[in-house]
């Protein structure tokens, strides 16, 4: 049986270590904005996005490690996500992870300068990063700036924001979901695979497991979140809370869960990736909400 539980302590180090090691120590100045991004980026995240981005590189044959920087760029980008989802203008939420906020700590302008210079260390990594063939140099940043920006994770932000004055749906939810959330899976999958040098139909099944799980893991999210509020306003900021419980029951969206779990795991079964630890992690993601 697979040690699921040993491979995420193992690999959340190996990312850690990696992370402390290409950060800008506290004492550089300017000392309160290196302390914000520490602060942040070490605030106790599962650091899933980038285990499984790794993962993705040795899903086609690579060693682990050989999407190590890539997975850190990943875990970078998405911690500037964080912050700034975090502002008074956006989500209003005053802690993460049980404790407060990088702005409640540091001040507004501090938080979103350390969430901008973090985006701005993730491409700085990827592009000195060796590309392997038959893939172009620069393909690790299009895909991270593809996942990051308007037609990404900053457009599901947008339409996050406006669905608290209009009728909420359906299509809107799974559009932010789409964007906020499963954008990033999907890099972070590909980017291994492609750091790994995976096939086009590797890289094709490990976007669609991407994409699934990226899915099922906001909607089991928000199940979690949701408790017996669900469809209330959250208590956590100023805004309505959007999440698939606005629109349907609790039942339909763990069956909407499960579907796109099983999916996933089937991508993966047709092209005979060495999937223990993404499978495995699918798995994980499903059995959370339960």
């Amino acid at each position: 049986m697979f040690d699921l539980k040993g491979h995420l302590k193992r690999n959340r180090l190996i990312i850690d270590k990696a992370l402390d090691k290409l950060i800008p120590p506290a004492r550089l100045k300017p000392t309160i904005l290196h302390r914000a991004i520490r602060y942040s980026v070490f605030s106790g995240g599962k650091r899933l996005r980038p285990i499984l981005c790794m993962a993705a590189a040795e899903a086609v044959g690579a060693p682990l490690k050989r999407a190590l920087l890539p997975a850190v760029a990943v875990e970078l980008l998405h911690t500037y996500t964080l912050i700034h989802d975090d502002l008074p203008c956006m989500d209003d939420d005053n802690v993460r992870r049980g404790k407060p906020t990088s702005h409640r700590v540091f001040g507004e302008a501090n938080a979103i300068l350390a969430g901008d210079a973090l985006q701005a260390l993730a491409f700085e990594i990827l592009a000195g990063f060796p590309v392997p063939s038959p893939y172009p140099p620069n393909q690790l940043i299009h895909e991270l700036a593809a996942a990051a920006g308007s037609k990404g994770v900053v457009g599901g932000q947008v339409e996050d924001l406006a669905s608290a004055s209009r009728r909420q749906t359906l299509p809107m939810v799974e559009f932010i979901h789409r964007h906020k959330t499963a954008d990033l899976f999907r890099a972070a999958l590909r980017m291994g695979g492609i750091a790994g040098g995976a096939s086009k139909a590797q890289l094709d099944a490990l976007t669609r497991y991407g994409v699934n799980i990226g899915l099922a893991f906001q909607i089991t999210d928000d199940v979690i979140d949701a408790g017996p509020s669900a469809g209330q306003m959250n208590s956590r900021n100023k805004h309505a809370e959007l999440t698939c419980l606005s629109v349907i029951s609790r039942e339909k969206a763990l069956n909407k869960a499960k579907t796109l779990i099983n999916d996933a795991i089937f991508a993966l079964s047709k092209r005979h990736l060495k999937a223990d630890p993404l499978v495995a992690i699918a798995q994980l993601i499903e059995k959370r909400s339960n």
